[in-house]
Formats: C-alpha cells, structure tokens, sequence
C-alpha cells in the first residue's frame, strides 16, 4: 500500500508513518517548510513539502497514493490565531477533500476528535451521539466540528472516507501532557487544578492501529471513537504516584485558579503569548466533559487496545 498522511512530522502523524512503514508500506509525507522533522529521524518516507491548503502541493502528495491518512490540523486551547486555526484545519481539510475526490482515491482515513460531541455534561455517549452544545468551546472545537462536516458531506457525495474520533492522546513524545508527567518524576508537580475533570485516553501507537484498521475494514462514512477509557486527573496521577511512590500533587484552589485564568487571558492577548492558565483553559478543566464508548471500534474493526493502565504505566516508565 501507498499511503499520504499529512502532518507527517507530528505527533500522531509521526507515530503512524513509522506503523506503516514497520508494515512494509510506502509512505509519502505532507510536511510544512518550517516543520521540524525530529520525529521523522530513521524514517525512510518521501517527503513533500507545502501547505495543506495548496491543491497544487496536495496533487503532487497524492499522486499514485492509495490510502489518504490526514492528521495535520492546528490544535490548541487558549489564546490562538483564529484565522490560521480555520485556514488550517477546515479550509486544508476542505482542499485534500477536494483533490482526493478528483483523484478518485481509494480510502481516506480523517482524524477527528471526540470534541466533535461538544459537553455531553458527563453522560457516556458513542458515535450516534447528536450535540447538543449549542456554542462552542473553543476555536478548535469550533474549526474541527465544521470539518467534520465537510467531512461527512463528502461522504455522503460518494468519497470513501472514515472519520476517526480519539479522546486524550498519550505517549512519551506527547508535547501537552508528556511534560507534566516528567515534572511529575522529578518531584516538581505539587499543585495541579481540575482533579475531578475526566480525561479519556488512548496510546497514540493504540491510535496509529486504529487509522490502519480503519482504512482496511472501515465503513465509508462511519465515525469511530477511539478510546480505551477514561479516569479523572487525580485517579490519574493516584496510579502514578503507587507506581513510583511520589507524592501526587494536591489539588489547587479553584477560585485562585479561576482568578489566574481571568487575569492572564487578557495579558496574554495584549503580550501575545499563551499564558498557563487563560478562560478557555479553565473553562477545560472545570466546565466541559466529554465521555465515550468505543465499543464499535472494537467490534467493527477488531481494535485492541492497551488498557488505560497499562498507557499510564508505559508512559512513567519511558518518560
């Protein structure tokens, strides 16, 4: 198999090259200029370099290219350049749905979110699952909702493609919560806000799997939650500090925190930086909860996952 994935040198686009390729697969990878290739170290891909939203670049990425994985988006929460985010994110989602139906492609593999859901107010939900949040949280929430849309429009107009919705993404190279972990090791994490915010996770290898089963036996038009489960932070780190026997960290004060939040997000707009704590990060950690049930993914495409243990265990040990 030829496969494209965009956003190659990412975090879940990085672990799924090297998936394909330990397959035996050819992989061509959609990369910025600008991108840092580390991830790609070892990696024997061809590279095309452009931007998500240049059909030119995407027609010469796609050329010969059986199975379109597309992982390049803009994520973030906080304080963000909007205008790129949707630039990015719906409009580069909009072009490769465009040249990949021109082509004629023979499968296309969409990574979602399960933010797509928006709040389900803590109630477990899985793909047939209609939001019911009226606004959004966020501009990703916002940006990644409308692709999705696009996304199943071009289902429906006859482009196979299958839509993948993970929860929290975790592995050693994970640039949001990897770090925290490593603080957490060195004995530094002694406050942390939200211990009751639940957080549902999947191994990004456990997700690289999904993708490939997902272009092998997915149903086009099909959306599949990829989760192996959820736990909230402070049973998180519970299971952290029993394997190393460090203090986990105590819970800080939610109004301080709430007030951090308010005071920074606006210095962090005039400055133009992103500030640890801003409202949309508090609105996160206190507000929004997003549960699901990837049974279908299971049984539909025989997805095995390592346990939601087993993913915290693996990241202590190797971080």
């Amino acid at each position: 198999m030829k496969a494209l994935v965009t956003g190659a040198n990412g975090f879940t686009g990085s672990h799924l090259v090297k998936a394909l390729e330990q397959r035996g697969d050819r992989v061509v990878g959609l990369v910025r200029k600008s991108s840092n290739l580390e991830r790609l170290a070892n990696c024997q891909l061809q590279l095309v370099y452009g931007e998500i939203t240049d059909k030119e670049v995407l027609q010469q990425a796609i050329a010969g290219v059986d199975v379109i994985f597309h992982t390049a988006a803009y994520v973030e929460l906080g304080i963000v350049n909007d205008a790129e985010m949707t630039r990015v994110n719906v409009e580069g989602t909009r072009t490769l749905l465009e040249v990949a139906q021109t082509a004629g492609v023979a499968k296309m593999v969409y990574c979602s979110t399960i933010g797509i859901f928006g709040d389900t107010a803590g109630k477990v939900v899985d793909e047939s699952f209609k939001r019911t949040q009226q606004n959004f949280s966020s501009a990703y929430d916002r940006t990644k909702h409308a692709a999705q849309v696009l996304v199943d429009e071009f289902a429906t107009q006859g482009l196979p493609v299958v839509s993948i919705l993970p929860s929290g993404i975790f592995g050693t190279d994970d640039p949001h919560f990897a770090p925290v972990v490593q603080q957490f090791l060195k004995g530094r994490l002694k406050l942390w806000a939200g211990g009751d915010r639940v957080t549902g996770i999947v191994h990004v290898d456990d997700l690289a799997n999904a993708m490939i089963l997902a272009a092998e036996k997915g149903t086009s038009g099909a959306h599949y939650i990829i989760s192996a489960g959820d736990l909230t932070t402070r049973e998180m780190f519970a299971q952290m500090a029993e394997k190393t026997g460090i203090t986990a960290p105590q819970e800080a004060p939610k109004l301080v925190v709430k007030l951090a939040g308010n005071l920074l997000d606006p210095i962090g707009r005039i400055f133009k930086f992103q500030p640890p704590l801003s409202r949309e990060r508090v609105h996160y950690i206190y507000d929004r909860c997003v549960r699901v049930d990837a049974t279908k993914a299971r049984q539909e495409l025989g997805w095995q996952p390592r346990s939601v243990a087993e993913t915290l265990a693996e990241l202590v040990a190797n971080s």
